[in-house]
């Protein structure tokens, strides 16, 4: 498919997104102080989803652009701006441009959360298969439809969250 890279995907990789996620949560949450106060202690995992996830295991998908989702523990004062997608630039490298979006030197990375509800966090593989399992929400039926591999915690970087292989 023209404009997909499908260059490999490695744990260098999947570290340079987590730093491009990293920097935009503490941007949003230096913007939006009152949700920084609910949001900066509750994050729980960071994945690839959708394509690039796919691409990641099977090496034939391609590489559209990246989508990095943060997944949070709900807070009881609000939810986690569901509609909130913000577009940075991977920079320079092996993956080449996104072809819709000429201002950036790389591949798009779009950045995406959501909070979800759950009792125990301990196990993020868990709460996340669970997230997609049920499907009760567009969100989670879109991301089961393709791939999600971990990026944080750092101890599990690289793992299998979507499709369950067992």
């Amino acid at each position: 498919m023209p404009g997909r890279s499908y260059q490999k995907i490695t744990m260098e990789d999947l570290k340079q997104l987590g730093q491009i996620a990293r920097r935009d949560r503490e941007n949003l949450f230096k913007r939006k102080p009152g949700l920084g106060q609910l949001y900066s202690g509750r994050l729980f995992a960071v994945a690839l989803c959708q394509g690039a996830a796919l691409h990641y295991l099977d090496g034939k998908n391609g590489i559209k652009d990246f989508d990095v989702w943060s997944f949070y523990r709900e807070a009881p004062e609000r939810t986690f701006p569901y509609r909130r997608l913000v577009h940075m630039d991977f920079g320079n490298s092996k993956f080449g441009k996104t072809d819709d979006t000429p201002k950036f030197i790389g591949r798009r990375v779009d950045l995406l959360g959501r909070s979800l509800r759950a009792t125990d966090f301990s196990d993020p593989i868990g709460v996340l298969r669970t997230y997609l399992a049920q499907g009760k929400t567009t969100s989670a039926k879109r991301l089961a439809q393709k791939a999600v591999i971990l990026i944080e915690p750092e101890a599990f970087l690289g793992s299998v969250v979507w499709p369950v292989l067992f």
